[in-house]
């Protein structure tokens, strides 16, 4: 299945109407549970279903994960995070929480493809942070990460690679 982007494409299309239910579950969940990178996801909803449907898939699967993550964390704490990521990580951005631009910096690190969103949503439901502001910076800021990770370099995987 994963040899050509053929064999995976007519894999989704054999699921039918649950291809996309299926991308948006694992998609959701790689967000919450750490275990395959989101990163790899993002890249493949566009190459999958095309561009904008690919990306809208992407968006709100990342958004319902990043909602999720948080909700996670507002009822269990910085307990289960620090099993989930490695401790010197945590700490890192626990730093970040201290400072009185957070919400800013959490703001542009969630629109910018470079900051490890899923870690960051946790971290942010520890702390003071209200959910609407939570929700309007996940729901403002997460497209233009998706958009620029999810189209941009599924652009170059599609044209470089041999898939």
């Amino acid at each position: 299945m994963l040899q050509s982007l053929e064999n995976l494409q007519a894999f989704i299309d054999s699921l039918g109407a649950w291809g996309p239910v299926a991308f948006l579950i694992a998609s959701a969940a790689s967000v919450v549970f750490p275990i395959v990178p989101a990163g790899l996801l993002v890249l493949a909803g566009p190459v999958l279903f095309g561009p904008i449907e690919g990306t809208l898939y992407n968006y709100v699967a990342v958004s319902a994960g990043s909602l999720l993550n948080f909700a996670i964390a507002r009822h269990v704490g910085l307990t289960l995070i620090e099993r989930i990521f490695r401790p010197r990580t945590v700490e890192k951005f626990l730093g970040w929480t201290r400072s009185d631009h957070f919400t800013r910096a959490f703001a542009l690190a969630i629109a910018l493809p470079i900051a490890p969103d899923d870690l960051l949503c946790y971290i942010a439901g520890t702390t003071r942070m209200r959910w609407r502001t939570y929700v309007l910076i996940i729901l403002l800021c997460k497209p233009w990460a998706l958009i620029a990770y999810g189209l941009g370099i599924s652009a170059l995987v599609l044209r470089f690679l041999p898939w």
